[in-house]
C-alpha cells in the first residue's frame, strides 16, 4: 500500500489551509498515493490554546463543508482520504472527529477522539465531548483502518482493541507540540516518547503505525504562554517497529510511503502475541486503579 502524509503549517485563514490541503493531496496522488492521511483539525489554527467560544464557529456538521469537499477530491483522484475535522453534533456538543473518506467520495466511517487532554496550551476538555463511537476499525476498499486522534496515541488499550477487530493498520491524525519554558532536552525527551510509544503499539500488534502531525509555530492568542511549535516529525513505523520513514521538524512535507502489508502476517507468525494473550487475567484492566 503507498501512504500519502501531508505534514503542513496553518494558518487562520481555513479557506488558505483547505486549498493548500487540495493541492498537497493532489501531489501525493501524483505520486502514487492510495491512501492520504492529513494532520488533527487541519483545517484551522489549533484554536484549543484559549478557551473562546467564539471558536465554536470553526465546527460544522458531518457531512457537511468539509466531508463535501475532501470527498469531491478522493473522488477525482480514486483515493481514500483521513480527515480530522471539529465537528458540531448539536447545539451545546462537539466532537474531535477524525472521518474516512472512501474512493468515491462517499463517508467509509469515522471515530470520535476518545481521550481528551486538557493542560496549558491544550484546553481540549472546554471544546470537545469525549467520543461515543468506541474502538472500531474502519473498512474501505483499500483495507481496515484503526484511526485514533492525537491523545489516543499514548494509550495501548486502543491500538489492542483496534487490532483484535481486524485493524491493518493504526492511524493518528496528531496536533503536537514544544513547551516553550522546557528545557530543549526536555523537549527531545517528549518528541521521542511520543513515536517510542507508537512504535511500541506497532510491534506489540503487528501493525504498521502512521502518525501525521501538523509543523510550524502557532501563537497563544491569549499571550500567556510562547504559543506552541509543532514537533512534526511525522513517521511511518512498520510492524516491528522500523522507521520506513520520518519527517522533519520544521518542515511542511508531502511524503509517499510504501508499506508490504504481507509482513504483518510474517511478523505474527515470528511473534503470537494475540495468541499468547492471558486474557483471563486481564479484568483488572478495566478498573481505574488497583488498590
Amino acid at each position: 500500500m503507498k501512504i500519502g502524509i501531508i505534514q503542513q503549517a496553518c494558518t487562520a485563514q481555513v479557506k488558505e489551509n483547505t486549498t493548500r490541503l487540495v493541492e498537497n493531496i493532489k501531489k501525493a496522488a501524483q505520486q502514487g498515493a492510495e491512501l492520504v492521511i492529513l494532520q488533527e483539525l487541519h483545517n484551522s489554527l489549533y484554536f484549543c490554546q484559549v478557551e473562546n467560544t467564539l471558536n465554536f464557529d470553526l465546527a460544522e456538521t458531518i457531512p457537511g463543508p468539509s466531508t463535501t469537499l475532501f470527498g469531491q477530491v478522493a473522488k477525482e483522484l480514486g483515493i481514500v482520504i483521513v480527515t480530522s475535522l471539529f465537528e458540531k453534533r448539536a447545539p451545546g456538543l462537539y466532537h474531535n472527529t477524525a472521518v474516512v473518506i472512501e474512493k468515491d467520495g462517499s463517508i467509509a466511517g469515522k471515530y470520535r477522539k476518545m481521550h481528551i487532554p486538557d493542560d496549558p496550551a491544550y484546553y481540549e476538555k472546554f471544546y470537545f465531548t469525549p467520543g461515543d463511537l468506541g474502538f472500531h476499525p474502519i473498512p474501505t476498499s483499500i483495507g481496515c483502518l484503526g484511526v485514533q486522534v492525537c491523545w489516543d496515541q499514548w494509550y495501548p488499550e486502543g491500538a489492542r482493541l483496534m487490532a483484535l477487530q481486524g485493524a491493518e493498520l493504526l492511524i493518528y491524525p496528531t496536533a503536537i507540540g514544544y513547551e516553550s519554558s522546557d528545557t530543549p532536552k526536555e523537549q527531545e525527551r517528549q518528541r521521542e516518547a511520543w513515536m517510542t510509544v507508537q512504535r511500541g503499539h506497532a510491534v506489540a500488534n503487528g501493525l504498521p503505525v502512521v502518525a501525521v502531525n501538523r509543523t510550524g509555530h502557532e501563537p497563544d492568542p491569549s499571550g500567556q504562554t510562547n504559543g506552541i511549535q509543532f514537533w512534526g516529525s511525522s513517521f511511518v513505523a512498520g510492524p516491528q517497529g522500523e522507521m520506513l520513514y520520518q519527517a522533519p521538524k520544521d518542515e511542511e512535507i508531502v511524503a509517499v510511503i510504501e508499506i508490504d502489508m504481507q509482513r504483518c502476517e510474517n511478523v505474527r507468525r515470528w511473534w503470537p502475541f494475540l495468541r499468547d494473550r492471558r486474557i483471563e487475567e486481564f479484568a483488572d484492566l478495566t478498573k481505574r486503579f488497583i488498590d
